[in-house]
């Protein structure tokens, strides 16, 4: 099994990336978040979950050993593939993910394509208990808060989650984290 992927990305696509180690090119599909952060040409490093099918070897790639740890946490519920949980990575970084487990929070989940209500609380009751040990992260709290203000708005949910990712971690409490993140969509100066 191939378990970390060190080397030159030779190409970025929409869900994946080419990287080039050891004469070989992998295709590894990831996050957005990390594909927006590569560039051709430049050392990349990615731990890699490989999913192995009758007709597919699938190569899944994280910035860390954490994030990869929650990937394969999620895929321990049952209907939950790596195409889902890779989709469910894309609306979230992981801290956030568990903070919104550990809290019994299924909005974050029920925006993934594929990912209905019950599909959410099957999650929810699954991963709770092992991700209650984490704390609950209070930007978390906030982000949700400051979410609902921007979809009053008029900002879509995933206009608003992508402003609220760049929102930097030091800023803090509902409002500051909704006046960055209009800001960064360029609603206030």
């Amino acid at each position: 099994m191939i378990g970390h992927v060190e080397g030159t990305v030779r190409a970025v696509r929409t869900s994946y990336c080419i990287v080039s180690a050891g004469g070989v090119g992998y295709k590894i599909a990831t996050t957005k978040d990390v594909l927006q952060n590569m560039r051709e040409g430049q050392q990349a490093a990615l731990w890699i979950y490989t999913a192995v099918r009758e007709d597919a070897l699938d190569l899944f790639g994280f910035p860390s050993e954490d994030d990869l740890d929650f990937f394969e946490l999620l895929l321990t519920v049952s209907g939950i593939g790596p195409k889902s949980a890779l989709g469910i990575l894309n609306i979230a970084p992981a801290d956030t993910l568990r903070s919104a487990i550990a809290a019994g929070n299924d909005s974050y989940l029920t925006n993934v394509s594929g990912i209905g209500k019950k599909t959410a609380h099957k999650i929810l009751f699954e991963l709770k208990d092992k991700v209650s040990a984490v704390s609950i992260d209070p930007a978390m709290k906030s982000d949700e808060d400051a979410l609902e203000a921007m979809k009053a708005l008029g900002y879509s949910t995933q206009e608003a989650r992508e402003a609220l990712k760049k929102v930097p971690t030091n800023i803090t409490g509902s409002h500051a984290r909704l006046r960055e993140a209009l800001r960064v969509l360029g609603g206030v100066s």
